[in-house]
């Protein structure tokens, strides 16, 4: 699933060539994704022009000029592509299409169909369902040590468990959350509650950092995954421990020493960590 990098380059991408154009034409092939399309959501939105964009968490909005809002998630496999009207090649799952006055197309492609389109007014784009029970946004400034101390100090459960919470911190997936651990020093099963006060102003330091170089990074590129642009992101060939079980950490002191990288499944997640680092 597309975690927040992917999804933030992604609505960059779309920012880059919707904003401030008029939807010319509108398209639905199917009735709904994860749940029903919006009754007349073709009809609604062809002659709305974009206003601007915003991400929540793994959600993408596009705001209208009419005040209403375009919720998207990408789900498992959901990928926008983006692209000049009149290409003659058929893409397969793509299941709407939007095309603009100054002749960009764009359309979502979803086989496994487990992504969202939904349409909302702007002014109550929080209270939305999806998003009403979101906790903040890692890269926003009210994400601080204080703020994740006080959401965790209760919480017996591991700390990746609660850092996936999303009503803990907002848009954390299974990779950024090994990665961010790691460089953190934090062992995945520790317990959530006594990540507080100095390990937790590391751990938000490091959320942050990982965050901010993948999405330079274009983000990274795992299964169905590309940027609106075609183009694959690249911070997978900077990861410290996903997927690299059984390999040096590269951070041990004294690298010949280093046990390798671990797995262990928690929750039915992979959870990739340097056992000698952290604890």
């Amino acid at each position: 699933m597309p975690e927040l990098p992917e999804v933030e380059t992604v609505m960059r991408g779309l920012e880059a060539k919707l904003a401030g154009r008029v939807i010319r034409r509108a398209e639905v092939n199917r009735e709904g994704l994860r749940f029903p399309f919006p009754p007349g959501l073709a009809r609604r939105l062809a002659g709305a022009r974009v206003e601007s964009f915003r991400r929540r968490a793994k959600y993408i909005l596009m705001r209208l000029d009419g005040g209403d809002t375009v919720l998207i998630h990408l789900g498992m496999s959901g990928r926008m592509l983006v692209e000049p009207v009149g290409r003659n090649q058929a893409v397969a799952h793509e299941h709407v299409v939007l095309e603009t006055d100054d002749g960009w197309r764009v359309g979502l492609v979803d086989p496994r169909r487990f992504g969202a389109v939904d349409l909302l007014r702007t002014d109550a784009e929080d209270a939305h369902r999806l998003l009403a029970e979101l906790g903040p946004e890692p890269l926003d400034r009210a994400f601080t040590a204080d703020a994740l101390s006080a959401a965790l100090w209760a919480k017996r459960t591991p700390i990746k468990a609660a850092l996936l919470d999303q009503r803990v911190v907002a848009g954390l997936g299974n990779i950024y959350v090994c990665e961010a651990l790691h460089r953190a020093g934090l062992d995945p099963a520790r317990p959530a509650e006594t990540v507080v006060g100095r390990p937790a102003a590391k751990l938000v330091r490091e959320i942050k950092a990982t965050l901010t170089e993948a999405i330079a990074a274009g983000g990274s590129s795992l299964r169905d995954y590309v940027q609106p642009d075609g183009e694959l992101g690249y911070f997978q060939h900077a990861w410290r421990v996903y997927g690299r079980e059984g390999e040096p950490c590269g951070q041990c002191p004294g690298k010949p020493k280093c046990q390798g990288i671990a797995r262990i499944v928690q929750s039915g997640r992979s959870s990739f960590y340097c056992p000698r680092t952290q604890r």
